[in-house]
């Protein structure tokens, strides 16, 4: 086992992060998260919908000692995954969230976790690491770190990466020098609460996940509120708005990380295309992608709800074999999306007299 200073070793740390890919690597003290009386808050609220998972996690998240007991380190990390914009189509094709239009960025980052463990171990630490699967309030630690500031969208801002990165941390028995916090730089500006399109940003930091159109989209398993669906436009993974609102985005540079580049299956397909997918073409099609975990039913629902929002009569066949879907929540949001058509086709019709 390798004995240096800790001042040694976080150097170290930090270059070595860098060097196999990460751009950010701060580190927090292992304590309690600043927002954990918000948290609980929030769950009694309800405002978490049918995330079950993080009642589940409560008492974890909320105290870190809860998952690794010992832990005196947080190491978090950050990489951008951001993206140039794909190009205009004439035909619709949906819109799927940045962080998705490539790889499972949860297999590509764990590979990375792997190595920073294997690092920290041969110093005599014990780890867990997560990346965005863990019992922890990993903005509350990445902000006591200094790798941004809580915008009011509650997503975190770095004035170098904006919005566009991924977060990961290491709990370690290792003591480390902490980092300290960066100064919220949001001012008075609203952009973020103003562009979400379903007002699921109730106020600066607060957000109603029931109306977020990434938690619709992604986390909901049941059907999409029938008042909703129309302010889903043609979103069917996740949502970007708030994001792309952001002024602090305007510095932001495309990400290094290649398995992040967008393929056809999330960039180019017209949204009717994805209705004819069998259980199988849709895991082939979406192997190692973060929408394979929505499966075919969810992400079909999704796009009869686009198709609903932005589609015209030349998609009803495609949604009159959805309507004939042996799963049930694609035929009842296949036959939302027809009649949506239909009206509006009614109402493009010239009056005869």
């Amino acid at each position: 086992m390798m004995r240096i200073s800790a001042t040694e070793l976080k150097a170290r740390l930090v270059s070595f992060a860098r060097e196999i890919g990460f751009d950010s690597c701060r580190v927090a003290t292992c304590k309690a998260p600043a927002h954990a009386n918000d948290f609980r808050e929030w769950l009694r609220d309800g405002a978490h919908g049918e995330m079950n998972y993080m009642q589940y996690g409560e008492e974890k998240r909320c105290d870190p000692q809860n998952v690794l007991p010992g832990a005196r380190s947080i190491v978090v990390l950050a990489l951008n995954y951001f993206q140039e914009k794909t190009p205009h189509r004439d035909v619709a094709t949906g819109r799927i969230a940045r962080y998705a239009w490539g790889d499972d960025y949860h297999d590509v980052i764990k590979t990375k976790l792997d190595r920073i463990d294997e690092f920290l171990y041969s110093f005599g630490g014990q780890q867990k690491c997560y990346v965005d699967t863990g019992p922890v309030l990993e903005r509350d630690h990445a902000a006591q770190a200094g790798i941004g500031w809580h915008g009011k969208s509650t997503m975190l801002i770095d004035e170098r990466l904006g919005t566009w990165f991924f977060l990961a941390e290491i709990l370690t028995t290792l003591e480390l020098p902490p980092d300290g916090p960066v100064p919220d730089r949001c001012g008075t500006c609203d952009r973020c609460i103003t562009a979400c399109p379903t007002g699921a940003i109730t106020a600066a930091h607060r957000l109603d996940a029931r109306r977020c159109i990434s938690y619709l989209t992604i986390e909901l398993k049941t059907a999409i509120p029938v008042e909703l669906r129309p302010l889903l436009g043609d979103r069917i993974f996740g949502c970007d708005d708030c994001l792309d609102a952001c002024p602090w985005n305007r510095f932001a540079q495309e990400s290094r990380e290649i398995a992040f580049s967008a393929r056809r299956s999330t960039s180019g397909m017209p949204l009717r295309e994805y209705l004819d997918l069998t259980d199988a073409e849709f895991r082939a099609l979406f192997s190692k992608s973060p929408i394979k975990r929505i499966k075919r039913r969810g992400f079909l629902r999704n796009v009869c709800v686009a198709l609903g929002n932005v589609g015209d009569p030349s998609d009803l066949p495609a949604l009159e074999r959805a309507a004939a879907d042996p799963e049930p929540l694609i035929a009842e949001h296949a036959a939302w999306a027809i009649q949506q058509i239909r009206d509006r086709q009614k109402q493009v019709r010239p009056q005869i007299v």
